[in-house]
């Protein structure tokens, strides 16, 4: 079957996963990810880059390895320090923060050891409180953002929305940052990027599944052919193929900058980046899916209302007989072809008499 066939049968309601009524299943998976994340975060901790630590960092022209560097510099007296191998013939080497004298004294050291000109090494001085202020500026703009979303997504949709949507986006980041914990990629400020680029689509996303709820159970509470949990699982059901085809859009040239700019060219200045860009738009194609919505049916399915609709729809389906699997493809169906509105007067069609010819 083609995938825009399997898309018009989503869509129409021929075809349904119960992504909303599976909810205990995708929680628990959800849990165990988070679980591994959190063991990698608690348990190894996030690498700093320079830029939120402090510290000095030397780029230097050299074919030599990695730990023929590593005892170069320790003999200069700098027994902390991190080496990097960027490419086939840099390195950079990073050191707690160091006085002016110090960081003289260490490249001529470095030049001579190294046999490279002293004016080819590149240097970057981080101190401790300017790499604490970049640490609370970045978090404070997580927190503004985390705030505008709440307000937008109250004012356009309805609270329970934000609160859906505020987990699904802290389910991506707790995951994005266990990833890099767990890999011991460094967080540089194009890791900060990253994250709220992610973090962006991740909204982006989910705004787009809760648009189709919000269409599909407006005035809901009006009838009784279908319940709020059916009516928002078919909204995730027509988007289902629209977020997999954008998913795979994003993360092709993603994956492109992570395997080819990283792995074979060895240009390290992307992969904080990359990194953050690939693991956010996996977790956030996830989360608007199997935790957003079903988070959301959760919330609303504790309304009086709501509740009230239920019983309704159950009511009149056992009067009816139809239960189970066969009920929710009827109700699917009548969902799009009711909109899920209020039935009104049914207008009988207009009979016109044929007139009789006269012989």
């Amino acid at each position: 079957m083609k995938l825009n066939e399997i898309g018009n049968r989503l869509y129409t309601g021929e075809t349904s996963v119960d992504f909303a009524g599976k909810r205990k299943l995708w929680y628990l998976i959800s849990v165990a990810i988070i679980a591994v994340a959190a063991f990698g975060l608690l348990g190894r901790g996030l690498t700093l880059g320079i830029e939120f630590k402090g510290g000095a960092k030397f780029n230097v022209p050299s074919t030599m390895s990695v730990e023929e560097a590593r005892k170069i510099v320790k003999n200069a007296g700098v027994e902390t320090a991190v080496i990097i191998a960027v490419g086939n013939e840099r390195l950079e080497i990073q050191t707690p923060p160091l006085e002016q004298t110090e960081i003289d004294s260490l490249i001529a050291k470095v030049a001579n050891d190294f046999n490279v000109d002293p004016k080819l090494i590149t240097t970057q001085s981080v101190g401790p409180s300017w790499g604490a202020d970049i640490t609370r500026q970045a978090l404070i703009g997580l927190a503004v953002f985390l705030f505008l979303v709440i307000l937008f997504l109250t004012i356009y949709f309805e609270v329970r929305m934000a609160v859906a949507a505020i987990v699904a986006l802290l389910h991506d980041l707790l995951i994005t940052i266990g990833v890099y914990a767990i890999l011991g990629f460094e967080v540089t400020p194009a890791t900060v990027i990253g994250v709220l680029t992610i973090l962006g689509y991740s909204l982006y996303d989910t705004v787009v599944v809760f648009d189709k709820v919000k269409e599909n159970t407006r005035s809901i509470t009006a009838q009784s052919r279908l319940n709020y949990r059916e009516g928002a699982n078919l909204a995730l059901n027509q988007t289902l193929i629209r977020s997999i085809n954008t998913s795979i859009v994003a993360l092709l040239p993603v994956a492109a900058i992570l395997i080819v700019g990283v792995g074979i060219l060895q240009a390290g200045t992307l992969k904080d980046l990359a990194l953050a860009l690939f693991v956010g738009i996996a977790a956030g194609t996830y989360s608007s899916i199997f935790i957003a919505t079903p988070l959301l049916v959760q919330l609303k399915e504790r309304q009086p209302e709501i509740q009230a609709l239920s019983r309704r729809v159950h009511a009149r389906r056992s009067n009816a007989g139809l239960e189970g699997p066969e009920a929710m493809k009827v109700s699917g169906n009548t969902a799009i072809a009711t909109q899920v509105l209020p039935a009104g007067p049914r207008t009988q069609p207009k009979r016109f008499k044929r007139s009789k010819r006269k012989k």
